[in-house]
């Protein structure tokens, strides 16, 4: 029973200092700097989101590209920190790997699927709670704004994000590496080494390698808590009932430690060009990493600056490989890519779930079977003699183990260059498969005695750690699932994608080019497993226990093995829940280059994320009630844009849209559902944005701004969905009225779940960043000297408006970065210091549970605090 619903998103600041342009994919090319070119001017920024080699400034679409030089200065690591640099881009989530990007405000409310199409090169990594990719020898990561279905498929709603590595080159030896060290402000001291070479075997063979190692010191306390909660009430429970007998007091002093947030990882990438014939090339290459991530990466401002109160072990120790083959060749005139990826993920992650326990605590009496657990070395006498007086530790935590496996194929084939015309055809699949294995445990339960029966400690307290059989309120065993868990889901999500696309250009005249592109897909998702108490196990109707195929199971279930209890879809003879649909995708997009370094164009685009399965659900007092699955969501995307550069010296590209998100999956908990929940389609949206950058360089200056404008609503109320007692099932209500009541629901439910207008949470108006840089030289050495500013306004922090005053908004902030280097030959030294005047610019707030019962303990995600460091490198 999950009846506190975990609510762990976290929203980010998005700021680039970069360039704008277009859309999807590719062969190698050469990095661009785009700082500046030969003559002291502005440099061509080349990237291959559309599969083909192109300026960023020819290409008719909303686009970002951060170069080696800008990852370079600016520090980058991973996800945070390039979104840092993004306008449009902004994450959600609690944690390295654990982070989820989005675009212009379309902040999934519900659903498994992920918005942001997520790349390494040709091939994706789908799914939300994204690996960490490590920054390094990477030639650029261009950023997507809108919806790029057509080339990307269901993964692309809202807009893509490409690691595009460097290549192996076949004619050039090349070998580097990079030292760093560093510290937060009033944390930790942290560092890491990385380092690449490049060999050329032979003229048409060559191999090129990088690895890394990264120490990152912590900043968040985990401070003893000294017999009080955040808020100054007593750590001590009263374990469900008013008998003052019966009390256990929570202490962390085990677990108190001072930056207590660390990450270390390390991994590396190899990559084999081979080009057996002319205009024939075969790359492999692997991509792989182990990051381990301490601690909570939010603080508790009722504790302390960066600090908090954590009560059992919290870490996640992420692993990931992604092996891939690309092939680009020619049969006669026309061009052939072929791209073929596996990626396997697994994730072992450890939380305190204290606060549920607290929670729990604080509904007041009757909750002594959730709370009390009698420990067998506190026992004496046996059978009608029994007789048990301690209590175990009742705080919960919760234990993951996550397996995920994907494959895709995907088969481009292009027109020859003599057309009139160019169109890139081709055909797409992708299968994953994932294991889920989650365990909401309390230490010691599959080992305990008994329980105290609900109302027990009250009606009789003479009778505790008695056995009922003899008049006491210990009912014997164990209320575990399986293992020590109390609560426990284990299923296995399996998820097919196909698609067939087209796209294709024209120009009407040398000026005006139109491209079209249409994408027509099929997918299909079913999941199979258990979800529930132990309870839910033993319920004859929903449950079928498959070694025997009988109805209800025994519980515990045995901990070697999985999927022996089957609960996800009882009207099904095997339990498995199916989900398939079928649509297409399309875009239009005419530019016209009325000068040569000047474009204008319009977009018209569209995007889809696939829908899925709901499991029936309990309804408390009558019984079961069917769900309808949820459909699949759609962005329509229109946008203008300009793109100029003038003298070579200044550039500035600006894109106004408009975005309608129709079909928005909205995940609820209903009225009498014991605290489940569901997924259904509430409503629409509508974005009104603004996108720039702009770049300006006067002699030894440079000057580089851009920023992004969302005005992310609500169109029309989002309608509550309830229980209908005639059907037996649950839908969405036809009408509703603000401050009118679901009628029959308990406790009362709103009929409006949120209201027309509402601004779409964790998406601030405004956000950007301007950076000056000065390079000079220091006798025979490169040197420069660089200041920028990180800047965003306020977000809200849920859809629903009474949440979201628990919550508080998110305040606008301001921070700056500071950075200088010298360059000599080979070797470059550079210092930097990070959010400099160790500002708390607040990104989101999350809670363990339900915010409507754990608003004492939300946690507050923000910005790096300071954070400054030396990096040596050279290069040979």
């Amino acid at each position: 029973m999950r009846a506190l619903g975990v609510s762990t998103i976290l929203s980010t600041l998005v700021l680039p200092m970069a360039a704008y342009a277009a859309e999807p994919q590719e062969a190698p090319v050469p990095a661009a700097d785009p700082a500046e070119d030969q003559s002291g001017g502005l440099g061509e920024i080349i990237v291959t989101a559309t599969r083909d080699a192109t300026s960023i400034q020819k290409v008719p679409i909303s686009m970002q590209a951060l170069s080696t030089e800008v990852l370079a200065q600016r520090q980058i690591k991973g996800l945070t920190d390039f979104a840092a640099l993004l306008p449009s881009v902004t994450f959600a989530g609690i944690g390295p790997g654990r982070n989820t990007p989005y675009f212009r405000g379309i902040v999934p409310a519900g659903g498994a699927r992920e918005s942001v199409g997520y790349y390494i090169d040709d091939i994706p990594i789908t799914g939300t709670g994204l690996p960490d990719v490590q920054v390094y020898d990477i030639a650029r990561i261009e950023a997507l704004s809108g919806p790029q279905g057509t080339l990307y498929g269901a993964g692309s709603l809202a807009g893509t994000i490409r690691f595009i590595s460097n290549k192996p080159k076949l004619d050039t030896f090349e070998f580097g590496y990079d030292a760093e060290v560093n510290k937060y402000g009033k944390g930790d001291f942290g560092g890491q080494y990385q380092s690449f070479i490049n060999v050329p075997v032979s003229s048409t063979l060559a191999v090129r390698a990088m690895g890394f190692y990264r120490k990152d010191g912590g900043y968040i306390d985990n401070l003893p808590n000294n017999g009080q909660f955040a808020d100054g009430s007593s750590s001590t429970l009263t374990l469900g009932d008013n008998n003052p007998d019966t009390k256990f007091t929570i202490d962390n002093a085990g677990f108190a430690q001072d930056d207590y947030n660390t990450i270390e990882g390390y991994g590396g990438r190899l990559q084999v060009l081979w080009e057996p014939a002319d205009g024939w090339s075969i790359m492999p290459q692997i991509t792989a990493q182990k990051q381990i991530a301490n601690g909570y990466f939010g603080f508790d401002p009722d504790v302390g600056d960066l600090a908090v109160h954590d009560y059992d072990i919290t870490q996640q120790n992420d692993q990931f490989y992604q092996a891939a083959l690309t092939i680009n060749g020619h049969i006669g005139d026309w061009e052939i890519v072929s791209a073929t990826g596996y990626y396997q993920r697994q994730i072992k992650l450890r939380n305190d779930y204290t606060y549920y326990t607290v929670t729990y605590d604080k509904f007041g009496a009757g909750y002594e079977s959730y709370l009390q657990f009698f420990d067998q070395n506190g026992c004496s006498g046996a059978g009608a003699t029994l007789k048990c007086t301690s209590l175990i530790n009742p705080t919960q935590f919760f234990r993951g183990l996550r397996n995920e496996k994907k494959f895709t194929q995907e088969l481009r084939i292009s027109t020859p260059k003599s057309w009139p015309f160019d169109v890139t055809v081709g055909g797409f699949y992708h299968r994953q498969n994932n294991e889920v294995n989650n365990d909401y445990s309390i230490h010691g339960l599959d080992k305990i005695v008994g329980y105290t029966e609900s109302g027990g400690g009250d009606s009789n307290p003479a009778g505790f750690g008695i056995p009922t059989a003899q008049g006491g309120t210990m009912i014997l065993g164990t209320p575990a699932v399986k293992r020590d868990a109390f609560y426990m889901t284990e299923n296995n999500n399996n998820w097919s994608d196909y698609a067939v696309f087209a796209e294709g250009h024209y120009n009407i005249t040398p000026e005006l080019k139109l491209t079209g592109g249409i994408r027509f897909f099929w997918t299909e998702y079913d999941i199979v497993g258990f979800a529930g108490v132990a309870g839910s196990a033993r319920n004859t109707v929903t449950s079928t226990f498959v070694p025997t195929g009988a109805r209800g199971c025994p519980v515990p279930f045995p901990a070697d093995a999985r999927l022996q209890c089957l609960n996800t879809n009882f009207s099904a003879a095997d339990q498995t829940g199916r989900y398939k649909e079928s649509g297409e995708t399309h875009k239009v997009a005419l530019n016209w280059q009325f000068d040569p370094t000047k474009m204008l164009y319009a977009n018209y685009s569209t995007g889809f994320r696939p829908g899925g399965f709901n499991r029936p659900l309990r309804i408390r007092n009558i019984g079961i009630a069917t769900v309808p699955p949820f459909q699949s969501e759609t962005l329509t995307n229109y946008e203008l844009g300009f793109k100029g550069t003038w003298n070579n010296v200044f550039r500035f590209n600006a894109a106004v849209y408009m975005e309608d998100w129709d079909n928005i999956q909205y995940s609820v908990v209903v009225s009498g559902a014991q605290g489940a929940g569901m997924t259904g389609n509430a409503g629409k949206a509508r974005v009104y944005g603004v996108e720039f950058d702009a770049d300006l360089k006067l002699g030894a200056f440079t000057f580089s701004t851009s920023g992004a404008y969302n005005d992310a609503k609500l169109k029309g109320n989002f309608c509550n969905f309830a229980f209908d007692a005639a059907t037996l099932s649950i839908s969405q209500l036809p009408t509703c009225a603000a401050g009118a009541i679901v009628p029959g629901s308990s406790p009362p439910t709103p009929q409006v779940a949120a209201a027309d207008g509402t601004r779409l949470p964790r998406q601030p108006k405004f956000k950007g960043t301007t950076s000056v840089r000065y390079d000079t030289q220091m006798g025979e050495m490169d040197a420069y000297i660089q200041g920028a500013a990180l800047y965003q306004t306020s977000a809200t922090q849920d859809l629903n408006v009474f949440n979201n005053n628990l919550y508080g908004n998110t305040a606008g902030f301001v921070s700056f970065d500071f950075s200088a280097g010298i360059k000599k030959n080979n070797w470059t030294l550079d210092v930097f210091l990070q959010n400099a005047f160790d500002k708390r610019g607040e990104l989101t707030r999350n809670t363990f549970c339900s915010i409507t019962f754990c608003s004492d303990s939300a946690r507050t995600f923000t910005i790096k605090p300071q954070f400054f460091g030396l990096r040596w490198g050279q290069r040979y």
